[in-house]
């Protein structure tokens, strides 16, 4: 076809979007990426909820020698801290996701109350090898 000033123009057809390839090949790119940051988040996610784990129980701790020191003895019950306004509310296990699976450790002796410390009752290991039980 001959336009108007004697030269041939070619007939373009642009075609819009991506062949099948360069999807395919974004998409590997993209599952690589994942791939290698996945792993990563979710020690991290762990990492972080052994860190809660440990503050509270720290928290709670400090808070039951506060108690005693207060009272001469131990609460009989872990509410009772949050009833004597002690803790706001219940600590939380972040491994269990609860605040009610608490392995409560007594006093040597009965008279001295019910709860001298308490432990996770989460199952398994931590990252660094020890059980969460023992914590």
């Amino acid at each position: 076809m001959v336009n108007g000033m004697g030269n041939l123009s070619l007939v373009r057809h642009h075609q819009h979007g991506f062949t099948l390839i360069e999807l395919v090949v974004v998409l590997a790119i993209v599952a690589l990426l994942l791939s290698l940051a996945t792993p990563h988040y979710f020690h991290r996610l762990d990492k972080s909820k052994e860190t809660i784990l440990r503050a509270n129980l720290a928290a709670t701790r400090d808070v039951l020698d506060k108690f005693y020191g207060d009272t001469g003895k131990y609460p009989e019950r872990l509410e009772t801290l949050v009833e004597k306004k002690y803790l706001r509310s219940m600590p939380f296990d972040p491994i269990t996701e609860s605040s009610q699976t608490w392995i409560i450790v007594a006093p040597d002796t009965p008279e001295k109350g019910g709860v001298f410390d308490i432990h996770s009752a989460a199952e398994g290991n931590s990252s660094d090898g020890t059980p969460y039980s023992e914590w």
